[in-house]
């Protein structure tokens, strides 16, 4: 029998510290895994440990529709599918607007679930520290290796003039740190050493890897690692490991469904854009079509719970 609160703990803990050792390293090999880490890599990576977070949104989804009273479980299906849609078709027709917002919510939903295990206290500026910490995760990239990450964007069709907003990017990357910052201090006591661990090896990432490489690493391995863990402590609340096994064998139909909808997409726009714009183009898109439904469906869940 595992006490879940404190194994997870230890988990992150130990996950985490091995995680930035590994990061430190990039210092002596970065150029030879910038090179391992190709595009077609990281769509890789992000397919088999990315989404899978995501995957058991249809249990969720059975939660909501019983708060709702509602019984036939293809109303959430379609919901879902739709939201996607519309947020593919929103994409082409106004990129920009619809990678700017992806950003700002990605970074608060970045902010949230990196902290949530920490159960930090509740006040009315919660959600804003939340974003302001995920924030990191936005702007180091571009505090980094700012040309590299607009010319990714450039590829996304955002055609904001970043240039004219380096100085305030680099105001807010600090006010990131500062918030990452107060997160360690507030929680120093409780040895959440996984909080000093996560803020050296984020900025380690992106100091050293291209953006893409690393977003994919932080995307697959502390955030939705971490998200996996919520949801095995979910699945058994008295055994961690066997939590992680029913996440498994859950996340698996869903998994394959989305890495099957994302290479449909590669192959699909591969027609009109070489190999590589088409899968940065799967990833980017891909992952806020899902983003959208998938944070929509946890605020609900969240809302109603308070609630009762």
């Amino acid at each position: 029998m595992y006490n879940n609160w404190n194994d997870s703990r230890n988990i992150l803990n130990h996950v985490a510290g091995y995680f930035f050792c590994l990061c430190f390293s990039f210092f002596w090999w970065s150029d030879h895994l910038n090179n391992f880490l190709s595009i077609s890599t990281c769509l890789f990576l992000i397919l088999i440990f990315g989404v899978s977070h995501g995957a058991l949104d249809h249990m969720k989804g059975e939660q909501l529709l019983k708060i709702y009273k509602i019984k036939n479980i293809l109303f959430f299906y379609v919901t879902y599918i739709l939201i996607s849609l519309f947020i593919l078709i929103f994409w082409t027709s106004a990129p920009s607007i619809t990678l700017f917002v992806f950003l700002l919510i990605a970074a608060h939903h970045f902010g949230k679930e990196d902290s949530e295990i920490m159960k930090p206290k509740k006040n009315n500026f919660l959600n804003f520290i939340f974003f302001i910490k995920g924030s990191l995760i936005i702007l180091a990239p571009l505090f980094y290796r700012f040309n590299e990450t607009v010319a990714l964007f450039e590829i996304l069709n955002f055609n904001i003039n970043i240039f004219d907003y380096k100085n305030l990017i680099e105001i807010f990357f600090y006010l990131s740190l500062i918030s990452n910052i107060y997160f360690l201090i507030q929680n120093m006591k409780l040895n959440y050493g996984f909080i000093t661990f996560d803020l050296l090896a984020i900025n380690l990432l992106f100091y050293l890897l291209s953006p893409l490489a690393a977003f994919t690493l932080y995307f697959c391995f502390i955030h939705s690692l971490r998200h996996t863990m919520s949801l095995s402590d979910q699945l058994d609340k008295k055994n961690l490991k066997k939590g992680f096994k029913k996440f498994f064998f859950k996340a698996i139909p869903l998994t394959i469904i989305t890495a099957f909808l994302f290479l449909t997409g590669v192959y699909t726009l591969n027609i009109y854009y070489t190999i590589d714009d088409s899968i940065l183009k799967v990833i980017f898109i891909g992952l806020a079509s899902l983003t959208f439904p998938h944070i929509l469906l946890e605020y609900l869940l969240e809302k109603n719970e308070k609630r009762t």
